[in-house]
């Protein structure tokens, strides 16, 4: 029984390493891989999957293991929900990009996005001009949502083409 406990202690801490990683590298990356980001998530997989199990490479182990964070993932989310502090420690609030036709370049320069980029996503949301823009949100997902100002409010969500790489 020793053995499995130390599996399911070894699974958590793979579990909080990699959320912590993330949230230092860049969980906004994500939603938008190249194929440098699937390699390198395909190889961290099989690198704590070593970490986690060590020596047992048996199904018992490989259950438990993936229990063991079924079950952790399943708690932290609970405390999520209820705690704003681990919430808002773990992820990252939406940014106002645009507000009432005023672009915020401080905020576009920290996120790495560019001008050109967020044209781009006024264009694909039907609005010519940043102006006609009352609200650009870059949401937690990475994806930029538009409001437009005009009379026939149209409010859409552009996904960011960006590549980047989490490293």
């Amino acid at each position: 029984m020793n053995e499995y406990l130390e599996i399911i202690i070894r699974s958590i801490s793979v579990y909080f390493f990699m959320l912590i990683a993330l949230r230092i590298f860049g969980k906004k990356e994500l939603s938008q891989l190249n194929t440098a980001d699937v390699i390198l998530i395909l190889l961290i997989s099989n690198t704590v999957q070593n970490a986690m199990v060590g020596a047992d490479t048996s199904l018992v182990a490989g259950i438990i293991a993936a229990f063991a964070l079924f079950c952790i993932n399943f708690i932290f989310k609970k405390v999520m929900l209820k705690s704003s502090f681990i919430r808002d420690l773990v992820q990252d609030k939406p940014e106002i990009l645009i507000h009432n036709g005023k672009t915020e370049y401080e905020t576009l320069a920290r996120l790495g996005i560019t001008s050109d980029e967020l044209e781009e996503a006024i264009r694909e949301h039907g609005v010519e001009h940043y102006n006609e823009v009352r609200l650009a949100m870059f949401e937690i997902d990475g994806n930029i949502s538009i409001i437009s100002g005009n009379e026939n409010l149209k409010q859409t969500k552009h996904k960011r083409r960006i590549h980047k790489t989490l490293s």
